[in-house]
């Protein structure tokens, strides 16, 4: 796997750096601001770009438009947002952006190196990984047209697991029960938000898409 990393932070880019690379991740590029994201985004194509959400020279929000402008440019690069700040707004838009990889964990709440790793992997190949913190924070921003009003309280959860980047196993393991009884749960609810099988897209991710910006 080939990464970008946007890190504004020198200490913290060069040892974010290592430990990709001794988890055995290539770092193709390392840059500190949007534009540098994005140009090495475009010189490298690489499987995924970690980016902060603030950088210069506002500090505010220019790594999450950054993300998003690589989401246009190249929607074959994962982005996985590693930083201090849930920015809701553009949070939202990149989260809903589509199906291909995509993360969003707190720097302050990365307690395990291997579960780091283990994310960094999991958005790279085109899976999720949201931290309940930030879920909990866009759901917020529920609208009243809700298209998880048909899921049931146990099927939300499952759902709710799911967008924690959790697999069947975790997820059974989490709510004491069989993983059949996840997978039934998961079919479940991707029938009922008309997810039907298809080659071409990754529904576990359309799933928790649509509960992060419904």
């Amino acid at each position: 796997m080939r990464a970008v990393i946007a890190e504004d932070s020198v200490l913290l880019r060069e040892g974010l750096a290592r430990l990709l690379v001794d988890g055995g991740v290539e770092v193709v590029a390392q840059v500190g601001d949007g534009p540098g994201l994005v140009a090495a985004v475009d010189a490298y194509r690489p499987d995924l770009a970690i980016v902060d959400v603030r950088m210069p020279p506002t500090h505010s929000d220019e790594g999450l438009r950054a993300a998003l402008e690589v989401r246009e440019r190249a929607p074959s690069t994962a982005i996985l947002v590693l930083s201090q700040y849930v920015e809701e707004r553009y949070a939202a838009d990149l989260l809903a952006g589509g199906a291909r990889g995509v993360g969003y964990l707190l720097k302050d709440r990365v307690a395990d190196v291997g579960e780091f790793l283990a994310a960094v992997r999991r958005v790279g190949e085109g899976g999720a990984a949201i931290d309940p913190e930030v879920v909990a924070q866009l759901l917020g921003r529920r609208r009243r047209a809700d298209p998880l009003d048909g899921l049931s309280a146990r099927e939300l959860e499952v759902l709710a697991l799911m967008a924690e980047g959790r697999s069947n196993a975790a997820v059974a393991e989490r709510l004491v029960v069989t993983e059949g009884a996840v997978e039934k749960h998961i079919s479940s609810i991707f029938a009922k938000l008309g997810l039907p099988a298809a080659a071409a897209d990754h529904r576990r991710v359309l799933a928790v898409l649509t509960y992060l910006r419904a």
